[in-house]
């Protein structure tokens, strides 16, 4: 964690540093660690990469391995009350492999537009900052397997009608496994309220995904995204929500960029809305897809 925040710290610095002086950029000897440190970015990343499987970042799980990348998620959700739920960017933005082990994302907030019940629209809680590390990893060649534990920071910023009014800590264990071409993909999350515990509760959070690669460009999954909960307005309850996707890439872009698509239809099958109360299950069913840029 040193390294990481020692890596952000130079990272700030350089997006705030004054142009190099003329004598100092005509003497190759006055190179400073800032720019070292940015100057070999790539071959760093690279390198964090090489390390580790090279299997496909999954539709909702968030992937074990380390990735370089810019994200757009967009969810279409039918809730069981009959409204419906637009979620434009869901929460995704950019990630960064500042370190041989360590990922930073930083996130945008979702925009949400609800519509037949209630309708409105604005910004949803800001999932600002997920910092991962990562433990154990082995590419294809030396064991094909992935350990990692990440941390993710949630601002209660989101309108009044979509906010929980509670900062939402989610400390996270994610690892994978891989045998030729399927892997498994799998992560076990607790969301944390720093505050309203009795309304919010803590979430139990374990997502897995199964996934095989077809030819070059092809990577269908499964996933089962389980959610259940220890107190507040749903305490005891449990939704579990099953996804078949498929993604494609990693395309050719230019340089250095990868492209990604995906799409893929998730709906819950626990608990059955006619033996539901109305806070469960969150929503009923959504169409997912995704579009990233990797370099």
């Amino acid at each position: 964690m040193r390294r990481m925040l020692a890596a952000l710290a130079l990272f700030a610095a350089g997006l705030s540093a004054a142009p190099a002086r003329a004598d100092d950029a005509a003497d190759p000897g006055v190179a400073t660690d800032m720019e070292s440190y940015f100057a070999n970015w790539f071959a760093r990343s690279d390198a964090a990469k090489a390390s580790q499987p090279h299997w496909m970042t999954p539709l909702v799980t968030v992937t074990p391995r380390l990735e370089q990348e810019i994200r757009y998620d967009q969810y279409f959700e039918h809730l069981g009350n009959g409204a419906n739920i637009d979620q434009f960017d869901s929460g995704k933005g950019l990630e960064l492999i500042p370190t041989l082990t360590e990922e930073v994302l930083i996130n945008p907030p979702p925009y949400l537009v609800r519509t037949n019940k209630a309708a409105y629209s604005g910004y949803g809680d800001w999932p600002f900052l997920t910092v991962k590390q990562r433990l154990l990893s082995a590419n294809e060649e030396n064991g094909n397997y992935i350990v990692t534990v990440f941390m993710g920071v949630q601002a209660p910023s989101g309108a009044a009608p979509f906010t929980t009014h509670a900062w939402i800590y989610t400390p996270t264990l994610a690892a994978g496994k891989g045998w030729g071409n399927f892997d498994v993909q799998s992560t076990l999350s607790l969301a944390l309220p720093s505050t309203d515990q009795n309304l919010i509760g803590t979430a139990l959070i374990w997502n897995t995904t199964l996934q095989y690669q077809v030819g070059t460009y092809f990577w269908p999954e499964f996933e089962t995204n389980m959610t259940h909960w220890y107190g507040g307005l749903r305490g005891d309850k449990t939704q579990l929500f099953l996804t078949p996707a498929l993604i494609l890439g990693r395309f050719q872009l230019a340089g250095r960029a990868m492209g990604n698509i995906g799409a893929g239809y998730q709906f819950a099958v626990t608990p059955k809305l006619s033996e539901t109360p109305v806070l469960t299950p969150i929503y009923n069913h959504a169409w997912l897809v995704t579009a990233r840029v990797a370099f």
